[in-house]
């Protein structure tokens, strides 16, 4: 074999290595670039009502964790809205401390079927047709955050009152419970600040359609704001480790709805986070006496 041939097969040799290393590398810097996108794409952004500035989730999470009751409020409707609750709840997980997700969208009597679903013991077919017993709002709106509870086994705690409880209070008020449907509630009255009743008026108008009073829906709204607080201080009480999640409609989450409940009953330290809705709860709109950040969305949706 000829000199030249000798040098023509070891320039070869030199060319596939580098390309291999080369291409080696490429394939690195491509999973590099993915997880980097990923965890931008994934960053929720916060507004922090005290401190008057725009926020990450990662930054806003120690202060976050110091409390063991977090209210994350929702319109039922709005998938990125639930996509931000997730993101929350995957936080805080990833602290390592016991979690629990506690639902407006079950009742307090489901425990049973919620222990069956997160310890892999029902199926998503039949804890669907318990979901929809509870709730009508389409699955897929919260499915994600059910499976993620029960692949890292997250306790999921029913919060309300029966629905024929605030029916019969909405048609005919509190005094039309019997007494024994009075003795396992908690009294209500519709008597609120300001803004609370325009809130009560505004979800008035929008649901009761005209066949109800507004005296008699005011006090359902309260009966399911006071049975949700008393289930949550309920369960954390029992389990005296746990950091709670809960998962609500705005006007349940914010702090003149359930927290203003929990504060009559309880000195625990609660942080509220609602989604930003344009034109009503956004900057200069609300203020810490109202929730202690705003969520703004994932990066993603700027």
């Amino acid at each position: 074999m000829t000199n030249s041939r000798i040098r023509f097969i070891s320039s070869r040799g030199m060319l596939l290595s580098t390309t291999r290393h080369f291409l080696a590398l490429f394939a690195v810097w491509l999973v590099l670039v993915s997880n980097c996108r990923t965890s931008v794409a994934e960053e929720l952004r916060l507004y922090d009502l005290a401190q008057d500035k725009e926020i990450t989730l990662a930054e806003a999470l120690p202060e976050i964790s110091k409390s063991r009751l977090i209210l994350v409020g929702e319109q039922h409707d709005r998938e990125s809205h639930h996509r931000a609750q997730l993101q929350v709840i995957k936080a805080l997980h990833a602290e390592g401390e016991p979690l629990a997700i506690a639902l407006e969208m079950f009742q307090a009597d489901s425990r049973q079927a919620l222990d069956d679903w997160v310890g892999g013991r029902m199926s998503a077919a039949d804890f669907q047709r318990v979901y929809y017993e509870n709730w009508n709002s389409p699955w897929p709106l919260y499915g994600e955050i059910f499976e993620y509870a029960r692949k890292v086994k997250i306790p999921l705690v029913g919060l309300n009152v029966a629905r024929a409880i605030t029916q019969q209070v909405a048609r005919g008020g509190f005094e039309s419970l019997s007494p024994e449907q009075k003795a396992k509630l908690p009294f209500v009255e519709c008597r609120v600040d300001r803004k609370y009743m325009d809130f009560i008026r505004q979800a008035y108008g929008a649901h009761a359609h005209g066949h109800l009073s507004f005296g008699n829906f005011c006090e359902a709204q309260l009966v399911w704001d006071k049975v949700m607080a008393l289930n949550a201080l309920s369960y954390l009480k029992t389990n005296e480790r746990t950091t709670m999640v809960i998962l609500a409609g705005i006007g349940h989450a914010w702090k003149k709805g359930i927290p203003d409940h929990l504060g009559n009953r309880s000195s625990m330290p609660f942080k509220v986070l609602l989604p930003r809705v344009p034109g009503n709860i956004e900057k200069g709109l609300i203020s810490p006496a109202d929730a202690d950040y705003i969520m703004l969305g994932l990066s993603q949706e700027r």
